[in-house]
């Protein structure tokens, strides 16, 4: 017997007192849980997520649209940036006032030369208040996975408060499970050894987020 059918043996002995069930899963799983934990405005929603991002310590910055390209550019220079990564679909008014050379996300890029670029910027597809999160699936102005893992400084603009919910059900009513989907709660971080915080160990040491009104 090979390993495989003696797990499948095991799985089957285990359901051998669970009667069979022809109902499709979206109905035989109740889904009455809570949508959100509490009842906000927007405007408080919007809030939430702003703090939650800070606890995290994501950098959060706010602006209007007219604002955004002088915002960005001093973001950038603030950082010493020589290079932008660009992803497709990027409002070309946000890098207007940008002087790092901008490189596009291109399929046959290496992760040396992605990890020579100083920054990226992107949007995102949804934010989620109670969890301080961001969640980007791959759709214009956000590119591919990896342009937002390897450079060390990603600046993501949120559209408030059309791109923000309350809660994880909210955002999972918004996003395709078919989508590359990252999920970014913060820079990266990893406490795994001696329980001692390390930022930027697979993912961009600094987050700024700008909510862009």
């Amino acid at each position: 017997m090979s390993d495989r059918e003696r797990v499948l043996g095991r799985v089957r002995r285990a359901l051998a007192d669970v009667p069979e069930d022809d109902t499709p899963y979206d109905r035989a799983v109740p889904r009455d849980y809570l949508r959100e934990h509490g009842e906000r405005t927007a405007e408080e929603t919007v809030e939430l997520l702003a703090e939650n991002l800070a606890d995290y310590r994501a950098v959060v910055h706010r602006c209007t649209e007219a604002e955004l390209p002088a915002l960005i550019s001093r973001l950038l220079a603030a950082r010493g940036a020589k290079s932008v990564l660009v992803p497709d679909g990027l409002p070309p008014s946000w890098l207007t006032a940008a002087d790092p050379a901008h490189v596009p996300d291109r399929a046959d890029s290496t992760p040396c030369e992605l990890d020579a670029v100083d920054s990226v910027v992107t949007g995102c597809a949804v934010a989620i208040a109670e969890t301080g999160t961001l969640v980007l699936d791959g759709g214009p102005g956000q590119g591919r996975r990896r342009i937002t893992l390897v450079p060390d400084h990603h600046i993501c603009v949120v559209r408030v408060p059309g791109q923000v919910v309350a809660s994880v059900p909210q955002a999972l009513e918004r996003l395709s499970p078919a989508r590359p989907l990252t999920w970014i709660s913060g820079p990266s971080a990893t406490s795994d050894i001696e329980l001692n915080r390390v930022e930027g160990v697979h993912g961009p040491r600094t987050l700024e987020v700008v909510l862009l009104s």
